[in-house]
């Protein structure tokens, strides 16, 4: 259930409801942080391996 709406997060699916420009940019940036999270999971993940 959780990671059903966090892939639907991260890949721009609309969201319900009214949403201002506001909303939208803090949406952006949040999306931004979670992707930037992600690939240094991953790149500790792979230094970690070597």
């Amino acid at each position: 259930m959780i990671l059903k709406k966090l892939i639907s997060y991260i890949t721009f699916r609309r969201q319900d409801g009214p949403q201002t420009s506001y909303l939208r940019m803090m949406h952006g940036i949040n999306r931004i942080s979670i992707l930037m999270f992600l690939m240094a999971i991953i790149v500790m993940f792979v230094k970690f391996c070597k």
